[in-house]
């Protein structure tokens, strides 16, 4: 090992790349794998997982880290791409140690861990050696007590936890996109994902819903109060909900629909009634929607809204009063890409493409992916047999039915392609 410090804090680990020794970054760390030992011996730090590109977790030994900096740590160059599975015997720092309540041994005190130490011994082995605790706070306190123990100072940790907090890999895990911490929740157990969802916000946790598969979505719901539920439902995009609520028992969705604000839930419901794979199904029925004395300025205004995926915020749509899908009478289309260049005083129905047909809500997703790539388009307007604008369907939907349903749990190599069992970046 060398430029190595002697003491790593695991924490300040989460997220820092990994580069092969010409400079060039390979991943992600996500968290790191140590092995319990008997009595009050040190745990074994066994490697690092690693998120390579194709959003593919690896397992990376510690043997085949060089180096670790402040801000990076470098490897061999030699990465075994094989899926990191974790086994019985392993235990995941971020993921299951932070947060735990432990109990210091000199004082018999309470103190919940929020970070912990590795260090390399002269055997070369990894060691996890110090855990960093904070004690509950006390009166006229705003905080309690912070420690750095030693590991043979407390105990706890071989214990299963009831109620186990997450504001400590929360914390870890800030910077994260939603589908990133969709990733880290997905290789947790389930009583870890119900933990960290009970301490994200509604908002936060109704984004890394959208990114999961449909079990687990179902069980993190499960496991929510129905109020509460159901006020994440509305956090979610109405699509998404829709699809959410069609996996649960019909009971259960009507009462999680009752208690959703009777706008979001008259949305879910609209949606419901469309077949699956059909543009209705498909569809989202929150596009961009504007009437015609709109300005440019006005419609720039509406797509820099930071909740809109970058496949709504292409185009606006065009229509007449009422606004709120079904809307009036649909005018057109308005690309984002030819507005940028149009004066901001202009107003937007001087601007629009008005020569395409919307699909129909019963369009089959082939003739909706026909459709987009027909005209190169990113989303495309549903309309009604009257002309009346329902929703729009964006590419991000359409392959995400495209692919198959699992596709959020596979490993991201072609089913023909052969399983690579070591890359040598050194090679490359």
């Amino acid at each position: 090992m060398t430029g190595s410090p002697s003491r790593v804090y695991v924490a300040r680990l989460a997220g820092l790349p990994v580069y092969d020794p010409n400079g060039d970054q390979v991943g992600k760390i996500r968290d790191v794998v140590t092995m319990m030992r008997q009595g009050n011996q040190p745990p074994r730090v066994l490697g690092l997982v690693v998120e390579v590109f194709t959003r593919r977790r690896i397992f990376l030994p510690m043997t085949r880290v060089t180096s670790v900096d402040v801000g990076h740590v470098i490897t061999t160059g030699l990465l075994n791409m094989r899926r990191f599975e974790q086994r019985a015997t392993e235990v995941l720092v971020l993921g299951e140690l932070l947060d735990r309540t432990v109990t210091i041994a000199d004082t018999g005190a309470t103190a919940v861990v929020f970070d912990m130490a590795m260090e390399q011994w002269r055997t070369r082995d990894w060691l996890l050696t110090k855990v960093a605790v904070r004690e509950g706070s006390k009166r006229f306190r705003r905080r309690g007590q912070t420690h750095v123990l030693d590991w043979a100072d407390v105990s706890g940790f071989t214990q299963v936890e009831e109620g186990q907090g997450a504001t400590h890999i929360l914390a870890a895990f800030e910077s994260m996109r939603a589908a990133d911490l969709a990733g880290v929740l997905h290789d947790l157990s389930a009583k870890r994902r119900k933990e960290i969802a009970a301490a994200l916000d509604d908002e936060r946790l109704a984004d890394v819903l959208e990114e999961l598969p449909e079990d687990i979505q179902v069980e993190i719901l499960a496991g929510l109060d129905t109020e509460r539920a159901a006020d994440v439902l509305e956090e979610m995009s109405p699509d998404d909900a829709a699809d959410l609520i069609a996996e649960l028992p019909t009971d259960t969705a009507e009462r999680l629909l009752t208690l959703m604000e009777p706008d979001e839930a008259e949305d879910v419901r609209r949606l419901l009634t469309y077949e699956e794979h059909t543009a209705g199904g498909l569809m989202t029925s929150e596009p961009v929607i504007l009437p015609v004395d709109a300005t440019v300025a006005d419609a720039l205004a509406h797509v820099r809204n930071a909740d809109l995926s970058p496949a709504l915020a292409a185009m606006i749509y065009v229509c007449r009063p009422p606004l709120e899908t079904p809307t009036g009478r649909f005018i057109g289309i308005g690309h984002i890409q030819r507005l940028l260049r149009e004066p901001p005083s202009e107003l937007v129905s001087a601007a629009l493409d008005t020569d395409l047909d919307g699909l129909r809500p019963d369009d089959s997703l082939q003739t909706v992916s026909k459709y987009l790539a027909t005209y190169n388009l990113v989303a495309a307007p549903v309309l009604d047999d009257e002309g009346r604008l329902l929703g729009a369907v964006t590419v991000d939907d359409v392959l995400d039915h495209l692919l198959p349903d699992d596709w959020r749990e596979r490993d991201h190599l072609e089913p023909h392609e052969p399983e690579p069992q070591e890359v040598d970046h050194d090679a490359t």
